[in-house]
């Protein structure tokens, strides 16, 4: 499809439901600094906590295949985790990450600001926003921001959302470079979630009922250098949907059928979807989307997030106050639930990692699940310096900073001035191979304007 010539620029819903140069950005200083070099005697944490297990003093070798390091590491990395608060001045709300790089992470804002964070630095970088090729109705009105950021398997592209929240954005990477923009007969209302099926096909879930799936044309981003009209501004291809399916209507509550979370199956072949309505939907992801089944929810209220375990081929649901574990294949399924106990706040991002599930709270929290145990991880109990203290059995629970505060009339008429509000962690991502945690979001309450994003290693 031959590109549209259009310039992008920059351009805020009750609780929140919650190498190459960067041509792309509009900041101060290159997008992709060069990289620290480390020394060359540095011994990495999965040895550290493999040594420090054993009792070994000099460090002499390790044993074991790597994968069954990389798991004694996932369990015991929760509570070896330390806070570095990030600032992140006046933005409201952080709904969605990504690790770019071993030092950066691209953010979306309540506030439809697309950002990215240098965790060493602190310097923020912001994103141009892809504009709509016509006008669209809600340009007047607060948007709710962008809430959904997934790059492509081979880590070459980034899908989000536009300046027109029903809109999806594609962008090149490592350039941040504009690569096209679905706004052509697509979603009718605000993109909450995507995934990508392959490195060329991503699928947009939307507040309107709708999934929608995307095929893009290699011939769009396989050229080196970006495209640009007379003025200097990027050129951008305007897409539409090769499928769009909708979400059947619950008897139950046939408003409130608001597409909330996917997740794909690489392994299946298949897409899970969580609608707000208390379902979760199954589809055959092929060329077309054809759905398989709709099952109702254990637990209905706030089902906000989604995700998957391939090894375990395993869908995680978040909701108010629980997660549950769903094998679409098995007629009874045999991990129960588990309650977060947070004061109702919520269950508001998942992430599965082999056999451990991190929950991000809406009440500051972080917690570790191991579905092996199907237990929460516990703190270790203090000992004395030459015993291997054992566990504690008090949940090992991670609280976040405070972030910021927007102090304005309405935190002061409304929440009578309450000097500080627990933050909903609406964004959590791990960058493994460097055993560091991004975790983000702002307040609870739907008015109130605030952020926090945290670095934990």
């Amino acid at each position: 499809m031959a590109p549209q010539q259009t310039g992008s620029r920059k351009r805020k819903a009750p609780a929140e439901s919650s190498s190459s140069q960067g041509s792309a950005a509009d900041a101060e200083g290159p997008l992709l600094p060069k990289k620290q070099k480390r020394p060359a005697t540095r011994r990495s944490l999965v040895q550290y906590l493999k040594d420090r297990e054993v009792g070994a003093r000099g460090g002499a070798g390790l044993s074991g295949s790597k994968g069954e390091l990389r798991g004694y590491a996932v369990q015991k990395l929760p509570e070896l985790l330390r806070e570095r608060e990030l600032a992140l001045g006046t933005l409201n709300k952080v709904f969605a990450s990504q690790w770019l790089n071993a030092r950066q992470v691209v953010c979306g804002t309540k506030c439809n600001t697309l950002f990215v964070v240098d965790v060493h630095s602190g310097q923020i970088t912001r994103i141009p926003l892809m504009r709509d090729r016509g006008p669209w109705l809600a340009r007047a009105q607060p948007s709710c921001g962008i809430h959904a950021i997934e790059l492509n398997p081979s880590k070459t592209l980034l899908a989000t959302g536009g300046e027109n929240p029903n809109s999806l954005a594609v962008y090149q990477l490592p350039t941040l470079d504009p690569v096209c923009l679905g706004d052509r007969h697509g979603h009718k209302d605000w993109i909450f979630t995507i995934a990508w099926m392959s490195d060329t096909v991503a699928v947009s879930g939307s507040r309107d009922g709708t999934v929608a799936l995307w095929r893009l044309d290699p011939d769009m981003f396989n050229g080196s250098i970006a495209w640009h009209n007379d003025a200097g501004l990027p050129v951008y291809a305007h897409i539409r949907p090769r499928d769009m399916e909708t979400i059947p209507r619950s008897s139950t509550s046939p408003s409130n059928r608001k597409v909330r979370a996917l997740a794909f199956s690489g392994k299946n072949q298949e897409l899970g979807a969580v609608s707000l309505d208390g379902y979760f939907h199954l589809w055959k992801a092929r060329s077309t989307l054809s759905r398989l089944l709709s099952i109702r929810l254990p637990y209905c209220r706030e089902n906000v997030c989604l995700t998957y375990c391939e090894e375990l081929s395993l869908y995680a649901v978040g909701s108010q106050s629980h997660v549950s574990f769903l094998d679409p294949r098995q007629r009874q399924q045999n991990i129960r639930p588990l309650c977060s106990r947070e004061g109702g706040t919520g269950v508001r991002s998942l992430s599965f990692y082999q056999h451990i599930i991190t929950v991000g709270t809406g009440h500051g929290s972080l917690l570790f699940y191991d579905i092996r145990a199907q237990k929460f991880l516990e703190e270790r109990a203090s000992g004395s310096p030459d015993s291997c203290p054992g566990p504690s059995g008090r949940k090992l629970k991670l609280t976040c900073g405070r972030g910021w505060l927007n102090h304005d009339d309405l935190w002061v008429n409304y929440f009578g001035g309450i000097g500080e509000f627990p933050n909903a962690l609406y964004t959590h991502c791990y960058n493994w191979p460097e055993m560091k945690l991004f975790v983000a979001g702002g307040p609870l309450p739907s008015g109130l304007h605030g952020n926090y994003a945290g670095l934990w290693s």
